[in-house]
């Protein structure tokens, strides 16, 4: 390996460690939407430099994580209402066609992983570890989009997954005994190859909770920030 490619190898894996930590601390809400992220505190932090550091808020910025205002700064994004419902819009459409192809395609082996997931999902859900609980929830959604066994959907989902988790994580307060119920429900449907119930269960469980969730965007987002004006402002957290 040349000198130059070495250098490049490293830079990629500074960017990597930059958006693997960044994205946790966003889906986890460590980071709040509309939060004010400063490059120069987040580099000494992260021991990065700035280029690897704007490459990884680069890839945030494009799964809708984050805000990039350019020559001024970046910040969490404020995850609206209408984020919110624009999400949900999407995943009821597609999600129900991911459930109905799963029922048709998934085999012994992806029904094998869902179930196991679902058991992680019953696991945290008696533990009442909220996180535990919107990670294994948005990977059961998830999992039905790789059973369904078409790439090109799984392809259109995957900018999503982010933002899903983002939403479980921020509405962990919603009843995790029901999801997990409808949970099971919609696990039975695919395993009996039961199509149009399979893609009826999936629409109805995500259109249950637009509602709620909308309800709650209100109280965590920031539907009043400017990006811009935002990310203008040069005030340092700490001294």
């Amino acid at each position: 390996m040349t000198a130059v490619q070495a250098a490049g190898a490293e830079r990629g894996s500074l960017r990597d460690r930059a958006y693997d930590t960044l994205r946790r601390r966003i889906v986890e809400a460590q980071l709040q939407p509309g939060e004010r992220l400063v490059e120069r505190d987040l580099a000494a932090e992260l021991e990065v430099s700035r280029i690897p550091l704007r490459e990884a808020l680069r890839r945030l910025e494009a799964e809708g994580l984050v805000v990039l205002v350019p020559r001024r700064g970046a910040l969490v994004s404020p995850f609206t209402p209408s984020d919110v419902r624009d999400l949900f819009d999407v995943r009821e459409s597609l999600e129900s066609l991911a459930a109905r192809l799963a029922a048709e395609r998934a085999g012994a082996e992806g029904l094998a992983r869902l179930a196991s997931r679902l058991d992680a999902a019953r696991t945290a859900t008696g533990r009442r570890d909220r996180a535990a609980i919107a990670a294994a929830n948005a990977g059961f959604h998830t999992d039905i989009v790789e059973l369904s066994d078409n790439p090109l959907l799984t392809s259109m989902m995957r900018p999503l997954e982010a933002r899903t988790l983002w939403l479980f994580r921020l509405t962990a307060q919603r009843d995790a005994a029901r999801q997990c119920a409808e949970h099971e429900e919609l696990y039975e449907a695919i395993a009996a190859g039961a199509a149009d119930r399979a893609a009826a269960l999936a629409l109805g469980h995500v259109a249950d909770g637009r509602a709620e969730s909308l309800a709650l965007a209100a109280a965590w987002s920031h539907p009043e920030i400017d990006p811009q004006e935002v990310a203008a402002r040069r005030r340092r957290r700490g001294p």
